[in-house]
């Protein structure tokens, strides 16, 4: 039993809420997964806020119709398609992916889009590359708290520095009046 027009519009409206929330979309050929490797795949994305959403090319099509951000898409909606929706770490979304396909070996990245521009397979992997929201965060933090203490030592300097001065001065003093 095919899909009603009815339900072909909610499942575009979906598409086009998910797609509003996410700052990247990967478009994979997912031929030859069997449901419970697709169902793996979206356990393995979920810590990383993406989604993986399987539908018809056209529906996807009519999604991104009114959105120039995804319309780049349009060139990669072929054969079967699974969409990677990422919100925000795409990174780590991206890890995640490349670690299923490399132990499944049955998907093939086609590209992806961000901020309007389409992405070729190198360009995904570059994103990949670079550290997870979490490092970020660490280094970040880390760079916080090595300019605190440096300042924390700079503040405590001052007052010594002005102690040593003073009592450096008080001995040149003193000794100048024992001569």
């Amino acid at each position: 039993m095919g899909r009603t027009l009815e339900n072909k519009k909610e499942i575009v409206t979906d598409l086009k809420k998910t797609l509003s929330e996410s700052t990247l979309a990967l478009i994979i050929d997912y031929k030859g997964l069997t449901v419970s490797e697709i169902t793996e795949l979206r356990n393995k994305l979920r810590p990383s806020g993406a989604v993986c959403k399987v539908t018809k090319n056209t529906l996807m099509g009519i999604a991104i119709q009114d959105d120039e951000n995804w319309q780049p898409m349009s060139e990669l909606l072929q054969g079967s398609s699974a969409f990677l929706l990422v919100k925000e770490d795409f990174s780590s979304a991206i890890k995640a992916y490349q670690a299923f396909q490399k132990a499944t070996k049955k998907t093939e990245l086609r590209g992806g889009v961000m901020d309007g521009r389409l992405l070729q397979q190198a360009d995904v992997k570059a994103l990949g590359d670079l550290p997870s929201k979490e490092q970020l965060m660490a280094q970040v933090a880390g760079a916080l708290n090595a300019l605190a203490t440096k300042i924390a030592v700079g503040i405590n300097e001052v007052p010594s520095s002005l102690a040593r001065a003073l009592q450096a001065h008080a001995d040149k003093e003193n000794g100048g009046a024992e001569s």
